[in-house]
């Protein structure tokens, strides 16, 4: 087998630019992209939507004026309805409000359905029992949701802040089903018509953008937002990181990863994206540093974590040795197991290290886990160089009925020459 150095194999497993979930949201309590509760004004939001009706000649001026000025959507155009309960079916929205605060979609339901299709029901009645059916279902039956929610929508009885924020959830439940398209249209909607300015939604928007490899557009969009100069939440770095990669440039992806790393040096999710931007630009040393500190802070947990290290290790200049430690190690914690892959590696580190009989005792047990017989003529290789005749030539009979694409070398060995 010819020492010379090449490319012994790619990346063990592929490092990944970690990227945000959508989470779940729930009823007007809105999650961002990254899982917090959006503020303070969705807790607002929430208590409104679960409320129990109040009817018009209860609600004073000052009321009204608070209402106002708690108004998360100023800069829409859309009129408030102005309308509310009425009085004939105030008992029927009370028990679907208790309902939907005990989450017990079988008794609130079928009262939601009642509401919706009672033709006395005025715009309001319609509009929140379809809300509040909605907010029955989330993350429970999504479709079904998002279909309430549309209705609650199209009816117009809500005021401005829940109708908004029911066409922000419906984008959100769209994402978490990973419904892109779909998601982004009700997202844009949402954003026209509410007249939004929130930062969370704009970092929303850049991540579906980022979803539908339309990375153009999630720079222009999360840019301006990780600039800004205001308080930035470092997931909306990684999705732009991660969009900069995509789109081919690489050394800016590298300089976000520096600074999300530099932000966060206790996140390790962080210093792995900032790891695979040294990859991506070739910079395979200072990616080894990353590893190296995550390795000697414990830190390195997962068996792809410790593949990508000793990867990283094979494909650098006389680093055998320093494989060889990393794929021991993850051995012995029992993160790294006696498979193909991992074996196949070690053998190889030790060859290419001069360390033959090491070599010899890992290529034993890859072999027999190989797809092909390509490990045992390699083996054969190796014993007939050094003059072990007899396990050369079974090891190359082996290598044979495995399967290769020529056998010309295994007989060879076979024959003794």
């Amino acid at each position: 087998m010819s020492k010379s150095r090449k490319s012994q194999q790619a990346l063990a497993a592929a490092l990944t630019t970690a990227l945000l979930a959508f989470a779940a949201p729930s009823m007007a309590l809105a999650q961002d992209e990254g899982g917090s509760d959006r503020s303070e004004r969705g807790t607002r939001a929430a208590d409104r939507a679960s409320r129990t009706p109040e009817r018009s000649e209860r609600r004073s001026s000052r009321q009204s004026q608070s209402q106002k000025a708690e108004s998360l959507y100023p800069n829409s155009s859309r009129q408030e309805p102005g309308v509310s309960a009425s009085q004939r079916l105030f008992k029927q929205l009370n028990t679907l409000s208790e309902a939907s605060n005990a989450s017990d979609a079988g008794k609130g339901l079928p009262v939601a359905d009642e509401i919706i299709a009672n033709s006395s029901a005025n715009a309001y009645d319609k509009s929140m029992a379809a809300l509040l059916a909605g907010q029955l279902l989330l993350n429970e039956d999504n479709a079904r949701a998002v279909t309430y929610l549309e209705q609650a929508i199209d009816t117009g009885g809500l005021d401005n802040n829940n109708h908004f924020q029911a066409m922000l959830i419906i984008a959100q439940l769209q994402a978490q089903e990973d419904q892109y398209d779909q998601a982004l249209t009700s997202l844009d909607r949402y954003l026209t018509e509410s007249g939004s300015t929130d930062p969370k939604d704009q970092a929303l928007k850049g991540n579906l953008l980022y979803r539908l490899e339309r990375y153009p557009d999630a720079i222009a969009t999360l840019k301006p937002l990780v600039e800004s100069g205001g308080e930035v939440d470092p997931q909306w770095t990684q999705i732009l990181m991660a969009s900069y990669a995509e789109s081919g440039d690489s050394a800016e992806a590298t300089r976000l990863a520096e600074q999300v790393a530099q932000a966060t040096p206790d996140d390790k999710r962080s210093q792995v994206n900032l790891a695979v931007s040294y990859l991506q630009t070739d910079q395979n040393d200072k990616a080894i540093e990353v590893f190296e500190r995550l390795r000697a802070s414990g830190q390195l947990t997962e068996e792809s974590e410790y593949r990508n290290l000793y990867a990283l290790y094979l494909n650098s200049e006389n680093k055998e040795r320093e494989a060889i430690a990393v794929i021991n190690e993850g051995l012995q914690k029992n993160i790294l197991k006696e498979d193909y892959r991992t074996m196949s590696a070690l053998g190889q580190a030790n060859y290419f290290s001069d360390q033959v009989e090491p070599a010899i005792a890992a290529w034993r047990k890859a072999a027999p886990l190989a797809d092909t017989g390509d490990t045992y003529l390699n083996l054969a290789r190796v014993l007939h160089q050094e003059g072990r005749a007899a396990e050369a030539k079974e090891a190359a009979q082996q290598a044979i009925a495995k399967g290769l694409k020529s056998n010309a070398d295994a007989e060879r060995i076979i024959s003794g020459r």
